[in-house]
C-alpha cells in the first residue's frame, strides 16, 4: 500500500501531510478492516510468526519510516489468545514499529485488559493500570486510544503519554434517538455516575426533552456484590442501565431488579464490552432486563445459547473509532465525540 492520508474531512479541513499506516493484529483483523474501510484505506500488511516454544515475533512488511502508525488490537482474552498473549504481541509490535523509524505510534485498544484493577482495595494489592501504562511507555507508545475504560481518571493518571478515553455513549444515543415516553438513565453503582451522566446529557440533547437519572448502591467484597438501594425516580419510565462491561452479569441483574422495584416499565442494559463470562446467561435472560445492547469491541464468541442471542443486540464500534483516529491524525478536536 502506498503512503496515504485519511479520507477528506467533511469540514473541509486540510489533511495532515504525514503518511498514515493502519495495522490490525491477529484477533482484531475484522475490527481493523472495518475501521480502515470507514477511513477509505486498507490495512498495512505485516507478519506474525509463532515458534515451537510458544515465543513469537511480528514485523511490518513495508517501510514505516516517519509514518504516523495506528495499531488496532482489542485486548480481551479470546478462544485463541489470552489477554496476556495479546498484550505482549501488541507491545512487541509497537516496539518494532518504533525501531523501524515510525514517527508516532498510537495503540488502539478498544478493550484494555487489566484496567479494572485501578486502585488498592485490599492490603498489598497490585495497581495493574499503572503497570500496564509503564509497559506501553517502555516500548515507545506515543498515544493510546481506548473505549469505555473502567476508570477514566485512573487511566489518565497512570499514563504519561496522550490518552484518549472514548465512550460508547454516541453509539447508544443513536440507537435510541427516536424513543418516546419518559426515560431514566441509571448507573449501577456510584462509581459509574459520571459515565451515566455523560450518556444522559447526550440523550437529553438528542431527544430535546428531560431525561431522568438514578443510581444503585453497590458494595463488592471478595468478589461478592451486594446492595440494591435505588436513588432516583424511574416510575413509569424506560430505564437504561449503563456500564462499561458485562462479565458475570451480577451487577446488571441487581441493578435491573432495583429499577423494576422502583417502578420502571422496562429496563435496557447498555454495556460497551460484552465479555459474557460464566453466569452471565442468568442475567441476560432475566425477565427484569428487556434487552442487552453492547458493541463489537469484544466479539460475542461466548454467547452460545439461543435464549441469550435473542436478547443481545450488538452495535458496531468501528465508525466511532475511525472518526476518532481521523481527528487524531488531522489534529482536530475530539470533544464532541464525548471523550472523558
Amino acid at each position: 500500500m502506498q503512503d496515504s492520508n485519511f479520507s477528506a474531512s467533511p469540514q473541509g479541513k486540510r489533511l495532515s501531510s504525514q503518511p498514515a499506516k493502519l495495522f490490525a493484529l491477529e484477533g482484531s483483523r475484522e475490527l481493523g478492516a472495518a475501521i480502515a474501510a470507514h477511513l477509505g484505506q486498507q490495512l498495512v500488511s505485516h507478519e506474525e510468526r509463532s515458534f515451537e516454544d510458544g515465543e513469537h515475533k511480528s514485523r511490518p512488511l513495508e517501510s514505516v519510516a516517519g509514518a504516523d502508525a495506528y495499531v488496532i488490537h482489542s485486548l480481551y482474552g479470546g478462544p485463541a489468545q489470552s489477554a496476556n498473549d495479546k498484550l505482549c504481541r501488541l507491545l512487541f509490535f509497537i516496539g518494532a514499529l518504533k525501531d523501524a523509524g515510525a514517527g508516532r505510534v498510537t495503540a488502539v485498544a478498544p478493550y484494555l485488559c487489566y484496567s479494572r484493577k485501578d486502585r488498592r482495595t485490599k492490603p498489598l494489592d497490585p495497581v495493574t493500570t499503572r503497570y500496564i501504562a509503564g509497559l506501553f511507555e517502555a516500548v515507545g507508545t506515543d498515544a493510546i486510544v481506548t473505549l469505555d475504560v473502567h476508570n477514566p481518571a485512573a487511566f489518565e493518571n497512570a499514563f504519561r503519554r496522550r490518552t484518549v478515553a472514548l465512550t460508547a455513549a454516541p453509539i447508544f444515543v443513536e440507537r435510541f434517538a427516536a424513543l418516546s415516553g419518559d426515560i431514566c438513565v441509571v448507573s449501577p453503582d456510584a462509581g459509574g455516575v459520571k459515565r451515566a451522566e455523560l450518556f444522559r446529557e447526550a440523550l437529553e440533547a438528542k431527544l430535546d426533552r428531560p431525561v431522568g437519572k438514578a443510581f444503585v448502591d453497590k458494595h463488592r467484597s471478595a468478589g461478592i456484590v451486594s446492595g440494591e438501594l435505588f436513588v432516583g425516580d424511574a416510575r413509569g419510565a424506560t430505564a437504561f442501565i449503563i456500564d462499561d462491561l458485562i462479565s458475570s452479569g451480577t451487577t446488571l441483574q441487581r441493578a435491573a431488579r432495583a429499577a423494576w422495584q422502583a417502578g420502571a416499565k422496562q429496563v435496557y442494559a447498555l454495556v460497551t464490552h460484552g465479555l459474557f463470562m460464566e453466569g452471565s446467561e442468568a442475567a441476560v435472560t432475566n425477565s427484569a432486563i428487556e434487552r442487552v445492547i453492547t458493541t463489537d469491541s469484544v466479539p460475542p464468541f461466548r454467547v452460545r445459547s439461543l435464549a441469550m442471542r435473542e436478547k443481545i443486540e450488538i452495535l458496531p464500534c468501528a465508525p466511532l473509532l475511525a472518526e476518532a483516529l481521523r481527528r487524531l491524525h488531522e489534529n482536530l478536536p475530539l470533544s464532541d465525540l464525548l471523550v472523558f
